[in-house]
């Protein structure tokens, strides 16, 4: 069996989010059970730096309506995985990776390219493992210009797996030029063009992150208008959890820590890990500290913390840290509390690895409010860190966090269902005064979030499985 694994950025090259994490993880767990696996992504700007590691692989000129543009192959070697770059200076070397009013443009051409570059591999791929709306409308231009070109086009299968549904590539129709046919319904929603639609309409299957988020955006309510589609593709259509990779995020083993530490040695190993951080911050005496890492956006729940941050922080006895970039109006609010409360709130505008792993592992709780989130990976680690995550019960964080029971003391987190800012609020008081008075049960449920494992084994078997099941069809 031998996958491509399309994606518009791949970690350690490029990186916005969880994509990046996922097309990194996802190809390594699959290769080490013995399947080949190429990943082909576009060449950022910065991934010049490793030019001189690369071997050339050619060149094809690629028709798009009236414009004729070039790409070169270049393939890198990492760790025994083979990387495929696709560059055009023009359209991908930017300052960014996205953000840009000639998006349809750009990921046309990546598009086209992941299929012009099969030509040029010794071992033809049996499935295109397509990600996100980035590589959606690639099903569509393989059946309506490669597959007659030759057998290895024609039995060429397709997986189209959706990381955030909200994000569509819908352009304006005038962009259906770049498609080289007549104009069809195929990618057209409510009057644009859909590159998403396409995908989820041609793909052999599809999939999303969690089992939850993908019954979830079946209803009208949380399928961003795409869920008649989802619905009308729904036997095709999967979920499958994401996971974490052990070897990276695992605190008895992190070299980024000042102690290491596991089950049996939490309380001292927290301790000392949290010790720095408020040492590091100059962060006073040591409370029970609540975290957040990740983007600021509404879909994150941000919002919310605007609405009820300041009273949680003004009536209980706790430190806040708040790491992630994003919205300027969420990163201001941030400053804000910062100096309005410069004893009990630090905030770090924008990601750092290592800091980000010394944050989990002093984390007695971890705050994650989204409004909706298709898997989540930050609840998987701060709860490998025996941080408590405190969550909305949907998608993926339903399907990984257990809810803390009063009676039994089960549970590995803290979730509430009624999304609403006060709802939320109450539940960070509650676990705070859990904390405080019953200190035993909150290091029991340290403990058991630390045994959870949401492991890349474990998806990559479920992959290879959907994978089979494509090939067998």
């Amino acid at each position: 069996m031998h996958i491509l694994f399309c994606s518009s950025e791949v970690f350690p090259f490029s990186k916005t989010g969880g994509l990046a994490d996922m097309a990194a993880f996802l190809p390594k767990s699959i290769k080490e059970k013995g399947i080949t696996v190429d990943i082909i992504t576009p060449y950022y700007r910065s991934i010049t730096k490793l030019h001189h590691e690369m071997t050339f692989m050619g060149s094809k000129k690629i028709r798009m309506a009236e414009m004729e543009k070039t790409v070169h192959f270049f393939s890198l070697i990492r760790d025994g995985q083979r990387y495929i770059f696709v560059q055009n200076q023009e359209y991908f070397e930017r300052d960014q990776l996205y953000g840009y009013v000639d998006e349809a443009t750009r990921f046309t051409l990546f598009s086209y390219a992941v299929l012009e570059v099969i030509e040029l591999l010794d071992v033809k791929p049996w499935i295109l493992h397509l990600n996100d709306w980035q590589t959606a409308m690639i099903p569509y231009l393989l059946d309506e210009h490669y597959r007659i070109k030759a057998d290895y086009y024609n039995n060429i299968r397709t997986l189209l797996t959706i990381h955030n549904l909200e994000f569509q590539g819908n352009f304006d129709e005038h962009e259906s030029r770049l498609f080289n046919h007549d104009f069809d319904g195929t990618y057209i929603h409510f009057n644009r063009v859909n590159f998403l639609k396409a995908g989820i309409s041609r793909a052999t299957k599809i999939n999303t992150v969690s089992p939850s988020f993908r019954n979830e955006v079946l209803t009208q309510e949380k399928g961003f208008s795409l869920d008649g589609m989802l619905r009308y593709r729904e036997k095709d259509f999967s979920g499958i959890l994401n996971g974490i990779d052990d070897s990276v995020f695992n605190p008895d083993i992190d070299p980024y820590l000042v102690q290491t530490y596991n089950e049996k040695n939490l309380v001292s190993g927290k301790k000392a890990n949290k010790k720095a951080l408020f040492k590091d911050f100059d962060f006073g005496e040591d409370k029970q500290l609540f975290t957040y890492i990740g983007r600021l956006s509404s879909q994150k729940g941000i919002h919310f913390f605007q609405h009820m941050l300041e009273d949680f922080i003004s009536h209980a006895d706790v430190k806040i840290f708040l790491m992630g970039s994003g919205n300027t109006y969420y990163e201001k609010f941030f400053d804000y509390l910062v100096s309005k409360y410069p004893d009990k709130v630090r905030v770090y505008i924008g990601f750092n690895e290592q800091l980000a792993h010394q944050v989990y592992a002093a984390s007695d709780f971890f705050m994650m409010p989204s409004a909706y989130e298709p898997c989540g990976l930050g609840q998987m680690i701060a709860m490998r860190y025996g941080a408590l995550p405190i969550v909305h019960e949907t998608g993926g964080l339903k399907d990984t966090v257990i809810p803390y029971n009063q009676y039994t003391t089960e549970g590995t987190g803290f979730s509430f269902n009624n999304y609403d800012a006060s709802v939320f609020k109450e539940l960070l008081f509650s676990a705070s005064s859990l904390y405080i008075e019953k200190q035993a049960v909150i290091n029991k449920l340290k403990r058991q979030a630390m045994k959870s494992r949401f492991t890349l084994d474990q998806m990559a078997n479920h992959y290879i499985a959907l994978y089979t099941s494509i090939l067998e069809d």
